[in-house]
Order: structure tokens, then sequence, then C-alpha cells
């Protein structure tokens, strides 16, 4: 089993659509970051976290041939606006994609995409099915149960949900705050992904002090910065960070 980061930039990727890089060296590919999304692929299945906009290169570039399902952390574009990109995958099963999502972010979904989730000819059918996200989330591989709890954090004006993945692997790409009630499901994991969007502070997003207060908090294995934004080149941020934590890059994988 595997986590894939298939993206970890922030919500315009670097470069920009504009082809501006900010301090990010174009010569290093690690800097060439597209919008966030994950991937759990067991042996049997690949659960997406997320559709970022550039969905499509990112499975193409992965050879993904299959979608099992897909868990949605929150309602933001940079979060969502890949959807469409399912549809073949439906076309290739001729079966509903379960997605999973809260209550506020299927909400947006239904009404912004809802020809996705609504049959309007038999020439366009529903492609998705969507379902309420659960705090616990089990998937059987082989003789093992692999267990994903959700837990939601602030992200600016909004609720996020962060996924921990058996127990190994907390993946928060979106946050300003974990809620202290929380803090125990965070401990002494072998991986902890989370959100550094810069230096400077953010309403919305952890910067780079607080990304690594946290992870000196809660003593992870390997800490690994994601959404990061064209401020922070790759092989700058590097020298900053102690041994134990590394910024992400496209394509990053990790055994589970």
């Amino acid at each position: 089993m595997k986590f894939i980061i298939l993206g970890c930039g922030s919500s315009t990727g670097v470069p920009r659509p504009d082809g501006y890089f900010g301090n990010c060296d174009p010569k290093n590919r690690k800097n060439y970051r597209t919008r966030c999304s994950g991937l759990i692929k067991t042996s049997k299945e690949n659960i997406l976290i997320d559709t970022s906009p550039d969905l499509r290169q990112q499975l193409l570039r992965h050879k993904i041939t299959k979608i099992n399902k897909v868990l949605f952390s929150h309602m933001h574009a940079d979060q969502t606006h890949g959807i469409n990109d399912l549809r073949p995958f439906y076309l290739n099963s001729k079966k509903q994609i379960d997605v999973y999502a809260d209550k506020e972010t299927s909400f947006y979904l239904k009404k912004t995409f809802s020809y996705i989730f609504k049959s309007y000819s038999k020439e366009y059918p529903a492609t998705l099915k969507i379902n309420n996200l659960k705090n616990i989330f089990s998937i059987k591989d082989k003789n093992k149960i692999l267990k994903i709890k959700s837990i939601k954090v602030e992200h600016g004006k909004v609720k996020s949900n962060c996924f921990i993945i058996d127990k190994k692997i907390a993946y928060i790409s979106d946050v300003n705050k974990i809620y202290s009630k929380d803090y125990k499901y965070f401990q002494n994991l072998k991986f902890l992904i989370i959100d550094c969007l810069w230096y400077e502070n953010h309403p919305s997003h952890f910067n780079l002090e607080t990304s690594l207060s946290i992870i000196k908090k809660f003593k992870p294995k390997k800490g690994i910065l994601t959404n990061l934004s064209h401020v922070l080149d790759y092989a700058e941020l590097k020298k900053k960070l102690p041994n134990n934590v590394i910024p992400a890059y496209d394509g990053l994988t990790i055994d589970l």
C-alpha cells in the first residue's frame, strides 16, 4: 500500500498560470507544483483525496487507470474543480463512483456540479454518488483492514477535514488551527503531511514557523510540508528545515 502526494502546490500552483515562479528556481523540477491532491493506493483500490484542478495531469503522470472512491477535505476550488476528470472512470466501469464529503462540501458540490450527481438524460447519466463523510472509514485490503479517520480543523472561514491513515500518516493540506481536543490523534505518527503556505502569517494557512512548531509538538518520525506557494523554493526551504522535515514535491510516494 502506498500514499502518493499527487500535487503539493498552493491554489495557483507553481509556476502560476501567468508563468510567474516567484522565488522558485525553474531549473529544479521539484519546484513545479500542481494543486493539492493525494492518493491512497491499495492492492485492490485507489482512494483519491480531493479533485485538484490539475487532476487530469496528475492521473496521467502516475498511470492511474481506476478510481474507486474519493474523499473531499473541503469545498474550495483548488480541492474540487477537477471533479469532471472522474467521468472517464465511470465510463470504464459503468458504475457511479462513491464520493464522500461533509455536509457543507456536499451542498457546494451538488449545487455547483449538479449534472454530475443527477441524470439529465440517457446520454448524460449521473457519474458520481455523494455520501456523508464518516469519522472512521474502513477499507479491506487482503487480510488487513485499513482505517481512515477524518478530523475537522479550521481553515479560515470554513472547516476542512484532515485524514489519518492507519494511525501512521496524517494528511492536513489546508489548516490554520487544529483543535486541542484532537491532539491525541496526531501524536507519534510515522508521517505528518502538513500545510505550509509561506513564511508570513496567513488567515487560512499555517506558515513555516507554525508548521514546524506543530511538527515539534506531535513528534512524527517525518514531517512533510505541502500546499507550498511560489514564495518557497524547494532547495532554499530544505536548508532551513530540521533533519526530520522535508518539503513535499509532486509524486512523493510513501509506503504504508
